[in-house]
């Protein structure tokens, strides 16, 4: 919105020539969306607390600490995430992207499954929520309408092309099967972060360095001249999402700031989901699907121990894990809670590096 503001007053300054850059824009959208977080995140963490009586409902089966340690902990703190992202996009990124347009809705509109789900966790002061098929079925249905609207907004004659990393010409027209490749990236992203959302910091951290690379991807795909140099797709247009990319990375730093241990709150599903979906989204529209899958190793590998665990006591009877998601697994074995968060950063790091080195290694 500022960016038309701007042009009109260029006129009369050279110095708005400024907002013409998204680098410029993309470190306002940050700044902003964390002094959001830092302003309002006291005053609504006492506002959810106001009507959650029991807070966040904590597993029963998982380690007893948790009954302790977690009890009373307000959710839905992604409700002011989404709010941050929303406010800092639409004020620093260029209204009349149709890429914008699209993250914005899939934030709000994923958010708002998870909200419901929170919504019956509080109410019921149970963890069950939503059921499993419901909330499954309702982000297949909103994930078949992003992927076929990133189809048509889409100049790219590859729009059902997927790109594979470390290899310079190595592409699959996978052709109708590509919406149906899509779908489970989204839906998958979105419930992998919601899986790994168990421990204080232990989602938005990943979230934060899988958003940073993001922005970097989003800039380069966006850059013909840099696209061309790289042997990457490009994606007209694609260059705007480093400001939404950006505003995640604030409004993660912002939550952050309450979710360190002790968490003060907790995004809940409301959160988890968004987020999961629009990185999830944020890779098709880029083109790099595949690089999802490495630079989300933390995401990818937690929802693969639920896999694990449940075929294999279906199967064989017997639990591969002391418990799943895996992060409990090692509580249960001895880990402190900052030792595992911390740890679990490093390693999203090191994959979001493996990730860039991807762009060279071609």
């Amino acid at each position: 919105m500022l960016q038309i503001i701007a042009d009109f007053l260029i006129k009369y300054s050279s110095f708005f020539n400024v907002f013409q850059y998204i680098t410029f824009r993309s470190g306002a959208a940050l700044f902003t969306s964390f002094l959001i977080m830092l302003i309002f995140g006291s005053r609504f963490i006492s506002f959810l607390s106001s009507f959650q009586k029991h807070g966040q409902p904590i597993r029963e089966d998982g380690p007893q600490n948790h009954l302790i340690i977690k009890k009373g902990t307000p959710c839905m703190g992604g409700i002011l995430i989404i709010l941050a992202v929303l406010a800092s996009t639409i004020l620093w990124g260029n209204i009349g992207n149709s890429y914008i347009w699209l993250l914005n809705f899939a934030l709000i509109a994923f958010g708002l499954i998870g909200g419901i789900d929170d919504y019956k966790k509080l109410k019921f002061n149970n963890s069950k929520g939503l059921s499993a098929k419901l909330k499954f079925s309702l982000q297949l249905i909103l994930s078949l309408i992003v992927v076929f609207t990133v189809s048509k907004i889409s100049t790219a004659n590859h729009s059902t092309t997927i790109f594979f990393p470390f290899f310079k010409n190595l592409m699959l027209d996978m052709g109708v099967f590509y919406f149906i490749f899509t779908m489970c990236v989204v839906v998958g992203s979105s419930n992998a972060v919601n899986l790994t959302d168990g421990l204080d910091g232990l989602a938005i951290g990943p979230i934060i360095i899988i958003s940073a690379f993001f922005a970097i991807i989003a800039y380069l795909t966006g850059n013909i001249v840099f696209a061309n140099y790289l042997k990457i797709a490009y994606i007209k247009n694609s260059g705007e999402i480093m400001v939404f990319c950006s505003a995640l990375i604030g409004a993660g730093l912002g939550f952050l700031w309450y979710n360190a241990p002790p968490a003060k709150v907790i995004m809940g599903d409301t959160g988890s989901l968004a987020l999961g979906a629009v990185v999830g989204i944020i890779s098709i529209i880029t083109k790099h699907e595949i690089i999802l899958f490495i630079t989300g190793f933390v995401f990818v590998f937690e929802a693969i121990s639920v896999i694990l665990q449940v075929y294999s006591f279906k199967l064989r009877g017997k639990r591969i894990f002391k418990m799943a998601p895996i992060h409990h697994h090692f509580e249960k074995i001895g880990w402190s809670e900052p030792t595992i968060v911390i740890r679990f950063w490093i390693l999203a790091i090191i994959f979001a590096l493996i990730g860039l080195a991807s762009l060279k290694i071609r």
